[in-house]
Order: C-alpha cells, then structure tokens, then sequence
C-alpha cells in the first residue's frame, strides 16, 4: 500500500511539473505574441481589410454550415469544449495517433491570428488556449466567428471567405447559395485535401458531411439535405 501511494505522488508531481513547465513555455509564447501587436490592435487590422466581411453580410446557412461542421456546441460552451477535448483524447489514445482534434472555433481564431507558424504544438496550444479566454472575455461569439470566417485558410493562396468566394466560385459571399456555402464550409478542415482545385472528389465527400451535419443539428430538414446530396452528387468543378 505505501509503494501505491508512493507512485501515485511520484506521477502527482511528475504530472504537476510537466503541466507548469507546459505553462510557462505557452505564456512566454503568448507574451512574445502580444507584445508584438496587442489584440485590440490585431483585431482592427483584420477588420480594415480590403477583404473583410462583416457576418451580416453572409447568408445564414453560411455561418450554420460553418458552426455545424467545426463547432456545433459554439454558442453553448466557452473558449473551451471540455466534452470535446475529452471525446479527442480517447479517440486518439484508441487509434494511437492525433487525427482528432478538440479546437473550439475560438481557439481556431487564436491560431488563424497568432499561432499559426508555430512548430512548438504544446507552447502553442497553451498559447492559443490563454489567448482564446482574452478572446471571450473581450468579443462576442459572433464577433470571434466573424475573425474567424475572416483569417481562416481556404488553399490556393486564400484567406478569408471573401478571397475563397471569388477565387472558387468567382462571385460575393453574399451571393453564395447553400450549396456553395457548405462546399467552402468544408474546405478549412485539410485545404490541400479538400479544396476543389486538388482533388473534387474529396471535396464533395466533405461537403456531404457538412450537410450531415447540418440535417443532425437541424439547422436543415430531410428534404432540403436530400437536394443538397443530389446537387452534390450531380456537380462538376472547373477552375
């Protein structure tokens, strides 16, 4: 019984050590970040864009296509999904490997904004994680959806929903129709799989998992994803 509890101390502190040190390295991170240009300042320069769309500009099915597929519990949950990350962790400890992830949409945008070329993947999820409670403490869920829809990565060289609804569909945002939005809504996920100018086939399998999405948390009936797995199934991409 005492070399029990004797282990469990040991992992108790090994545990406590690794966790502090991970926090020190993601603080120092984000320090370095923000002190480089603070949030309020990152913020006003992604919105001063030349491509910048505000949420009111885009079609409804567009953003619910969006939370659907990447976030479905967005506006229920705070910067982080504990039930999300928790469902991560035992799927990757059974698959032994990281296929799954359990970023919220904020944190996401920390990424999109801060993070995005760091190698480091725990200082950086720390980071991201301190970052995204700044986030929700100062913005709102809308608002970080918006600079997320605004700083995310499409492929082919596109950022942003505004440069990816032109460079794919060679027209506004605003003018996107359901079947457009859940296309693009798909492509953030993996853009080097998923854009339509690398592979269409994948990106209609994906685009067919935003509309499951979208049917199972009814922000669409039965007949309305019945069209959309038609249209799909039926539609051609040329660049």
């Amino acid at each position: 019984m005492k070399i029990f509890r004797r282990i469990i101390l040991i992992l108790l502190v090994i545990v406590i050590v690794v966790g502090s040190t991970c926090y020190v390295n993601g603080k120092k991170l984000y320090d370095i970040k923000l002190s480089e240009i603070s949030l309020d300042k990152k913020v006003e320069s992604i919105r001063a864009s030349d491509t910048f769309i505000s949420l009111g500009d885009l079609p409804e099915y567009y953003k619910n296509a969006v939370v659907a597929v990447e976030d479905h519990r967005y506006y229920n949950h705070g910067a982080i999904d504990v039930i999300a990350l928790g469902r991560a962790i035992v799927s990757n400890v059974k698959q032994k490997d990281f296929k799954e992830g359990g970023s919220t949409i904020t944190q996401q945008t920390a990424k999109n904004m801060y993070f995005i070329t760091e190698d480091d993947v725990v200082s950086r999820k720390v980071a991201e994680a301190i970052l995204s409670f700044e986030l929700e403490h100062k913005y709102s869920k809308d608002e970080i959806l918006e600079l997320y829809i605004n700083t995310i990565y499409f492929g082919d060289g596109y950022y942003g929903i505004k440069e990816a609804c032109e460079g794919y569909l060679k027209k506004s945002p605003k003018d996107m129709t359901i079947y457009d939005a859940t296309m693009l809504a798909g492509i953030p996920n993996a853009p080097s799989i998923y854009a339509p100018t690398v592979n269409f086939n994948l990106t209609q399998s994906r685009q067919k998992k935003v509309v499951s999405s979208m049917l199972e948390y009814k922000y669409i009936n039965q007949d309305q994803a019945n069209e959309l797995f038609e249209e799909i199934n039926n539609a051609t991409y040329s660049k």
